[in-house]
């Protein structure tokens, strides 16, 4: 029995007749209208093979299948869907088809369709969950490993999902063979009504025996998805709308569901009474108690629903009446399928989605309700697959708890696994901070460039280096506000890009850019001096530059290169030795071919004066008439560079 779970009837969509279409058609539309999903698969199909390829047929072959969680089937209806090319297909389709596309395990062709979605509702919760998150594959491998997960003998070869505990005991639904399963068969999937059983456990965990329980809960309906109090005195349940206990349907042909409570003398069932918000045209379902158990959780479709059904708590006042139904929100709830609510003690809500990234199917997803932010997780794998994966509960003391799968390799439909936690979900509240640092000229990415992010207090929230590719990612804090990344590296000067955080959003693709530093040496200053290189010495009467000196010129060379903004004179001059005029002509000389060999090497003639001055500035008492050495000669013939602009 797959999708009882599913029975949020106002979820279906409703089949458009086409007048212009034969009996079968209409037989066909009449069936999936009136919820008979398994029929009308068949006689879909039926038309299908008769060479029918209208729009209407495989929109409702693809729904009935995705209601059945017959989601391979799903996906190759929804894909005949699109590849009609009609151009005004809702959206929801895309949806859907991305969501089977996850449960076939093409994770890469259900984001091309999930882009298709979110171009076409840009403000819809899912499109903007999956904007945000669009590594969700490697942020679940990250949560992934934490269970050790194991099938139950308890399992039955129908459906058997939604456990709850009951002291040692586990009561769940199941849809196994009551002796009267001919006489109960539900349309939507041709499977048993589901009834509540009770497996027997002991000390150690294991469960003994199993028993159904009381007739007066256990009807000619569907009852599932129970709640109990600590003292064992009360529990909710959910059951379908019934007339004198049987099945019943509203006047649009739908059998809602409702919460009830019941009390529990030494385990005798009493006083079953509906929950007050309840409602005939809506459904309100799979009931937990929070650790006071002053709140009741359930799921909904009840007005003020944002999808096929929502997350709601109500008030349990000390009397026991009950406040107004609160919506979770949008952290929670989206337009899609939330349900199957669980509080632990710690209040954390673990509950079922299809409408937050997940692996395929419904995922269990968990949100720690103290914490405004409302991030909400997904649990990972072995639990989650591609499959359904649902009705999730847990112990926190023993990390011991169970769910339901419908994946492969189960006894039914729907089965019962055990799991131990072995380690804890984080639920610090964190969002991703990414982009990339650039050269502002270049546009090339920088490497090892340093990244702090602060908040509008100057505190510091995160750090972290850019890599290889010059990239960073960091994880910040939720709150909302303004927060700044400075980048910083050597030879550039600091960098910065203001971000915005709302709603614990990510922050991805930010640019800072950055600029080189101008550290030119100031006007005024020898290069020669500033770059610490030998000096550019010449021989005694002659210009030319020599090969030792070439070494010198071309540190100079570079310079000039990394600072293109930067001129220099070159200044030559000369010993005392030969006349004054003599000198004056030979160091201008020496200055002119020290400034051609730099144009040689290409650099601007504009950038480049010169200029000699003779014996006028020497470096030491090597004047006219004062007897040197040839070495202190030496030190009087040289050129300098000095930085004019």
């Amino acid at each position: 029995m797959k999708k009882t779970r599913y029975i949020f009837c106002s979820l279906a969509l409703m089949a458009m007749v086409s007048q212009a279409q034969g009996k079968k058609i209409k037989k066909a539309d009449t069936k999936f209208t009136n919820y008979s999903y398994a029929s009308a698969i068949q006689s879909y199909e039926d038309l299908v093979e008769d060479g029918y390829t209208e729009e209407e047929i495989f929109k409702n072959l693809g729904n009935a299948n995705y209601l059945n969680a017959n989601y391979q089937e799903a996906s190759n209806w929804y894909g005949q869907l699109f590849q009609l090319g009609i151009t005004d297909i809702d959206p929801e389709y895309m949806y859907r088809y991305a969501q089977t596309l996850k449960s076939l395990e093409k994770y890469t062709a259900s984001d091309v369709w999930m882009n298709k979605f979110k171009t076409a509702r840009s403000n819809d919760q899912r499109a903007l969950a999956f904007g945000n998150n669009e590594d969700y594959l490697e942020q679940i491998e990250e949560r992934s490993g934490r269970y050790e997960l194991k099938n139950l003998a308890l399992n039955s070869k129908v459906s058997d999902f939604a456990p709850s505990f009951y002291g040692k005991d586990l009561v769940f639904s199941t849809a196994r063979d009551s002796g009267r399963i001919s006489k109960n068969i539900h349309r939507w999937n041709n499977g048993a009504f589901l009834n509540l059983y009770r497996a027997k456990g002991d000390d150690q965990g294991n469960f003994t025996s199993l028993e159904k329980l009381d007739r007066k809960l256990n009807r000619k309906t569907h009852e599932s998805s129970t709640a109990f109090t600590k003292d064992g005195q009360t529990m909710y349940f959910t059951r379908n709308n019934s007339d004198n206990g049987k099945f019943s349907r509203d006047e649009e042909g739908i059998s809602r569901l409702k919460i009830y409570r019941a009390d529990l003398i030494d385990e005798e069932l009493g006083n079953i009474v509906e929950l007050p918000f309840n409602g005939d045209s809506y459904s309100v379902a799979h009931p937990t108690l929070n650790n006071d158990e002053t709140k009741l959780y359930f799921a909904s479709d009840m007005p003020g629903t944002a999808g096929e059904s929502d997350i709601f708590s109500v008030e349990i006042n000390k009397d026991g009446t009950f406040g107004a139904p609160q919506n979770l929100g949008p952290q929670i709830n989206t337009e899609a399928r939330e349900t199957f609510p669980f509080v632990t003690g710690s209040d954390i809500l673990y509950f079922s989605s299809d409408g937050h990234p997940g692996l395929g199917g419904l995922d269990v997803f968990a949100t720690d309700l103290k914490n405004d932010s409302g991030k909400v997780i997904n649990v990972g794998r072995p639990l989650n697959g591609e499959e359904d994966d649902f009705s999730y509960i847990v112990n926190e003391e023993t990390k011991k708890g169970y769910f339901a799968s419908n994946r492969e390799g189960g006894l039914g439909n729907d089965d019962i696994y055990g799991f131990l936690e072995k380690e804890p979900l984080d639920f610090t509240c964190h969002t991703n901070i990414t982009g990339v640092v650039k050269d502002k000229k270049t546009g090339d990415l920088l490497a090892n460039a340093s990244i702090k992010v602060y908040d509008t207090q100057k505190n510091l929230v995160a750090s972290s280096e850019t890599d290889a590719n010059g990239a960073f990612a960091m994880e910040g804090n939720c709150e909302d506000g303004n927060y700044r990344v400075v980048a910083t590296k050597t030879d550039y000067d600091e960098g910065d890009k203001i971000f915005a955080t709302v709603n614990a959003k990510d922050a991805t693709g930010i640019e800072v850019v950055l600029a080189q530093s101008d550290k030119s040496a100031p006007v005024g200053t020898d290069l020669a001096k500033y770059l610490n290189i030998e000096p550019i010495y010449f021989d005694f009467d002659k210009h030319f530059i020599r090969e030792d000196a070439r070494i010198s010129i071309d540190k100079v060379l570079a310079y000039l290169r990394e600072y293109p903004n930067v001129k220099v004179q070159v200044r030559s001059h000369t010993d005392s030795r030969a006349n004054d005029g003599y000198n004056m002509q030979l160091s201008t000389s020496r200055a002119k071919s020290t400034a051609a060999y730099l144009v040689e090497q290409g650099i601007p003639e504009g950038r480049i004066s010169f200029e000699g001055f003779g014996e006028t500035q020497l470096t030491n008492d090597c004047s006219n008439g004062v007897p040197c050495t040839k070495e202190q000669h030496q030190m009087n013939r040289r050129s300098e560079f000095i930085v004019v602009e």
